[in-house]
């Protein structure tokens, strides 16, 4: 998403510039005018090349964010905390992009303006809470949250991984143990019936048929996986093709639960860190969309920023798309109707961590057994087709 440099006038009349980070110039102007600043220029900000440094891992964006808070906090000059971190930085890419955010600071640029040169590194709800940072003169305090909210962020992204790391080992295993059985062990029996001259089980036919398909046809069946899942990654990048696959994605039993908690929480998450921070709610509902990972969140928070931009509270539109579950917007009312809308989300934010700590735990001990049900059934068939001729044998020489 562009950033474009502002320059205008506050309500007591002083000047003031900075960096904003919109879909177009017009949404900037606009953005603007409602935070009270009566615009003079707004220019698109011209990027540096580390842009296409590649992305930093969230892991290294949070320590860089708790070290920087601290370093803040300890009263040390800005340049002086980036010449430092950048220095004993080992990730080399993140060590330039901090060298560049340092030169841009040394020439007189804004914090915000700096860091939004690099949109790979830091995203739209990084460089808009510094803004409101530098703007309120709580710099370290932002960088706190900041880190704290990066840290809860990669913790609830392990858990998920986490979850979905011993079921992929074992199907990954299970479907080498079937191919290697397809292939080695399956023409060994095919060889063995083909002298009876006797017909063969339908079972047994359809055992020898995929042997043959995956010994002979290989690079076919390969080049049609290949062809799925390039076609399936090239249909994400397509909006109608992201909507229907999220859409699908949470209407899956168990699966589709556990997404939706982690979009409810990350999206309570953010929405309480922006606005906790100073970021006008409108602003943080665009960014918290943007960040929300699944498009039919996305779509659902743009709504609810739409009918907010007409005059209505939060609570009622977040109801009418009935995408987020009764108590999310209970507690947003409630937040609203109290002024504390802030806490309420991270109360919420809290209890659908805890949430999906919970699905994460009972998602792995279902799949286990589960797992275990289908491929022994896998396997049991194959050991039963491949010996019922066999055992037909054994019954014909029985009846001689």
């Amino acid at each position: 998403m562009p950033a474009f440099v502002w320059k205008g006038k506050n309500r007591l009349g002083e000047v003031q510039e900075g960096v904003i980070v919109s879909e177009g110039k017009d949404q900037a102007v606009a953005t603007l005018k409602r935070n009270g600043i009566q615009v003079l220029s707004v220019q698109a900000q011209r990027t540096s090349g580390t842009k296409s440094l590649g992305k930093v891992k969230a892991k290294d964006l949070a320590i860089f964010t708790r070290q920087f808070s601290v370093m803040i906090d300890a009263g040390l000059p800005l340049v002086q905390c980036l010449e430092i971190l950048g220095a004993q930085q080992q990730d080399k890419g993140f060590q330039k992009i901090l060298n560049a955010v340092r030169g841009d600071v040394e020439q007189g640029a804004t914090l915000q303006a700096a860091l939004s040169k690099h949109p790979k590194a830091f995203n739209d709800l990084y460089v808009n809470m510094v803004g409101a940072g530098e703007a309120g003169g709580i710099l370290d305090v932002i960088l706190q949250r900041l880190s704290g909210y990066i840290e809860k962020a990669v913790k609830l992204t392990a858990k998920v991984k986490g979850a979905m790391t011993y079921p992929i080992a074992v199907i990954s295993i299970a479907i080498a143990v079937v191919a290697i059985i397809m292939v080695k062990v399956i023409p060994v029996f095919s060889q063995m019936y083909e002298g009876l001259g006797a017909s063969l089980p339908f079972a047994t036919q359809v055992c020898i048929k995929i042997s043959d398909v995956l010994i002979n046809w290989w690079y076919i069946v390969l080049g049609f996986v290949v062809l799925i899942v390039v076609g399936l990654k090239q249909y994400y990048k397509t909006i109608n093709g992201r909507l229907q696959i999220d859409s699908m994605m949470l209407k899956i039993p168990i699966i589709g639960d556990l997404l939706r908690k982690v979009a409810v929480a990350r999206f309570c998450r953010t929405l309480g860190t922006l606005t906790s921070s100073g970021v006008p709610i409108l602003e943080g509902m665009d960014i918290t969309a943007r960040t929300s990972g699944n498009m039919v969140i996305q779509n659902a928070i743009m709504k609810s920023k739409d009918a907010v931009e007409q005059g209505r509270n939060i609570a009622t539109p977040l109801a009418e798309t009935k995408v987020f579950p009764p108590m999310v917007v209970q507690m947003v009312g409630v937040g609203e109707a109290t002024g504390a809308l802030d806490a309420m989300l991270a109360k919420v934010a809290d209890f659908y961590e805890d949430e999906v700590d919970n699905a994460v735990a009972a998602l792995t001990s279902l799949m286990e057994p589960l797992i275990i049900a289908v491929l022994g059934g896998i396997i049991g068939f194959i050991v039963v087709a491949m010996y019922m001729p066999i055992f037909n044998l054994a019954n014909v020489f029985g009846k001689e």
